[in-house]
């Protein structure tokens, strides 16, 4: 014990002792520092993840939008995104059981109205709702379509005036009859396709229909500058929707069409309607020094490339 005692009290002991206790105090701040500094840290993110919720629902406050074909697929993720970003949205479908689910799902949030895209009568009369219940207009999505695969020597004279009735006549003529709607400085973006560039079988009346959106778009670009009215076009490839763009296809096809396209798109995957979405919403608010233009959505599927070989 004594010699214990001696250790305890003699100058280096002592030395050692303090030394190790400084350590210990040193390890002790670093703790409560990095402890600390995580806790601002987190919340600090916790502030910016509200802030940039909240950024997000203010992203289109007090903007008011008309979105064609708006109760399924595509149409109905740009309006999801538009009452994300706190705007008023008017919607357009022609199937009622589409109809009656978007009025469950959004309630008074959204203005849903029944309008055939091949009636002119419709197109007509929705003009006039559009200025009932919104008044003057930002954004204009031109989203209604309609695909059917047939070889060409099945075409009909009624197949041929059905798409070329929805996808470009009404289309046009909605153009014509919003277009006074629409506040200077607005804009207009169509929904084109990949099949207007790339040759599909069993659909040559629906790629003659969305090419001619794409005209469409560069010549209403034109006519619409003087009033500062951006005019665009997406162009989506393989997305999955309920119909993956093809009206009354079965189960099994479906499934085909989705295996196909994971399989031929560049990237490996077929896209989500809300890619396209922000595609749509980036030319209509953000992109302010382009028109004219047909944005790509497809993965790369219509862009000449090749998935690297495996």
């Amino acid at each position: 014990m004594a010699g214990d005692e001696h250790i305890t009290d003699n100058p280096i002991s002592r030395i050692v002792k303090d030394a190790e206790r400084k350590i210990s105090l040193t390890r002790y701040r670093t703790v409560l520092y990095h402890y600390t500094w995580n806790k601002t840290k987190l919340f600090r993110s916790y502030c910016d993840d509200i802030n940039l919720r909240r950024i997000l629902m203010e992203k289109y406050a007090g903007k008011k939008a008309v979105v064609t074909g708006g109760t399924i697929g595509m149409g109905l993720a740009i309006v999801k995104a538009l009452i994300d970003g706190g705007a008023e949205v008017l919607l357009t479908g022609r199937n009622e059981k589409n109809l009656e689910a978007a009025r469950r799902e959004f309630g008074p949030r959204v203005h849903v109205v029944r309008s055939d895209a091949a009636s002119l009568a419709d197109i007509n009369a929705l003009g006039a709702i559009v200025e009932e219940k919104l008044g003057q207009i930002d954004f204009v999505s031109i989203n209604a379509g309609f695909s059917q695969l047939e070889p060409f020597d099945q075409v009909t004279e009624e197949s041929y005036d059905r798409q070329f009735d929805i996808n470009t006549k009404g289309a046009f003529f909605t153009v014509q009859r919003l277009a006074p709607l629409v506040k200077d400085g607005g804009s207009f973006v169509f929904t084109t396709s990949v099949a207007n560039v790339m040759g599909i079988p069993g659909m040559n009346v629906y790629s003659g229909a969305k090419a001619a959106l794409r005209s469409f778009a560069k010549v209403f670009a034109a006519e619409l500058l003087p009033r500062g009215i951006r005019v665009n076009a997406v162009s989506p490839g393989f997305v999955k929707t309920p119909t993956m763009g093809v009206a009354g296809a079965s189960e099994e096809a479906l499934a085909a069409f989705e295996k196909e396209g994971n399989e031929i798109t560049p990237m490996g995957r077929i896209g989500m309607p809300d890619e396209v979405a922000r595609a749509v919403l980036f030319l209509a608010f953000d992109a302010t020094f382009t028109t004219g233009v047909e944005l790509a959505v497809d993965g790369g599927i219509a862009q000449g490339i090749t998935a690297p070989h495996q």
